[in-house]
């Protein structure tokens, strides 16, 4: 079977013109890493290795507030954070750094794990915080002189607001605006230079846009970001189109979009209950392929700025559909690639121009 999918997958990654010049800017593809990834971060250390080489150029991490900061009085631990971001250092890959989860010292609702902050200025410390560890002049870099210095020039706030999960008021805009509009404060004092991406917005993500321009955001982030989870490739494109519609309308036209998770979770016959965008592992492979292509065709156009697969390693099992979303997953104690994996690297050789040059021999070899 993983034969046929490979050819399938061959055979799709060709309908494309290949060339020997690089179709999108450094940066551009990248993958989410979370799970085991970031929990046993020794134990996985060799997964940065197998990042850099199947292509991937950004990787995106969630920071978590409350587990970096328990208290108000206490200092920051740096140790979980430093470990990963030197990692992605040794290989050269960009950080995109997801920052939320409010302390409950911090929080609106204590014992609420999905609390917006109370004091959005706290929020806006920690971030200049991590710009001073992580940023152009930050400390771990003069701590660590024989790493490569790849500082953080992007932070992402907050993650999916308009949910529950991740923020209990709702509707969210208004209290989420407020908090953006102090994390952008805050960044820029920090970093000029650096980009601040709105929370991925999932679902009908343009109707919660719509909200979030209603509240008074323009002007507050450099790039929106969407999670645009759809049984179908040719539907990711039609989402960032409303998306499109709902920023000119804002006279936003110009901001760029991000996506900031895309995934086919390869989890059709393993979870009771679905979403309508689970798939097989060889409709995993062919989907990720097809959408990839579709977003970098309308890069251009769409003024797409960045597309992160969610996720590169993850744990099988359970009845979360996002257990099967891993290009390379933990299956029982054995460490599987699946054959997603494939078609994430061929489409990082396409769009990097190895398809008829081997410029770089370490990667389109």
């Amino acid at each position: 079977m993983r034969a046929c999918v490979l050819a399938l997958v061959l055979t799709l990654a060709a309908a494309a013109p290949a060339s020997a010049a690089r179709q999108v800017p450094r940066g551009w593809l990248g993958v989410q890493a979370d799970g085991p990834v970031i929990d046993l971060p020794t134990a996985f250390e060799g997964e940065w290795d197998q990042m850099a080489g199947a292509g991937v150029e950004t990787v995106r991490l969630t920071f978590l507030w409350r587990t970096a900061q328990p208290t108000a009085s206490g200092p920051i631990d740096f140790a979980a954070g430093d470990a990963l971001v030197l990692s992605a250092a040794r290989r050269r890959l960009e950080i995109l750094p997801n920052v939320w989860a409010t302390p409950d010292w911090a929080a609106e609702r204590p014992g609420d794990a999905a609390s917006p902050p109370r004091d959005r200025a706290a929020y806006g410390r920690f971030l200049a915080a991590l710009i001073a560890r992580y940023g152009p002049s930050g400390s771990l870099w003069a701590v660590h002189p024989d790493v490569p210095r790849r500082p953080i020039r992007a932070w992402q706030i907050w993650n999916e607001p308009s949910m529950t999960r991740y923020w209990s008021r709702q509707p969210f805009a208004r209290s989420y605006v407020g908090l953006l509009r102090a994390a952008y404060s805050a960044v820029k004092a920090a970093d000029p230079g650096a980009k601040v991406i709105l929370a991925g917005l999932p679902n009908e993500s343009w109707k919660a846009l719509r909200t979030v321009y209603a509240a008074g955001a323009r002007g507050h982030f450099d790039a929106v970001a969407l999670h645009p989870y759809t049984g179908k490739p040719r539907n990711v494109v039609r989402l960032i189109e409303l998306a499109r519609s709902v920023m000119r309308r804002a006279h936003d036209r110009r901001t760029p979009v991000w996506v900031t998770e895309l995934s086919w979770p390869a989890a059709l016959g393993k979870v009771s209950q679905t979403h309508g965008f689970e798939t097989t592992d060889r409709g995993q492979a062919l989907k990720l392929a097809d959408g990839v292509r579709r977003l970098a065709d309308a890069r251009r156009r769409l003024r797409i700025g960045k597309v992160i697969w969610y996720t590169w390693l993850s744990v099988e099992g359970g009845e979360n559909s996002f257990a099967w979303s891993g290009l390379r997953r933990l299956r029982g104690t054995s460490l599987i690639s699946s054959p997603a994996l494939t078609a994430f690297r061929l489409a990082a050789r396409r769009l990097e121009g190895c398809a008829k040059s081997a410029a770089d021999a370490s990667r389109c070899a």
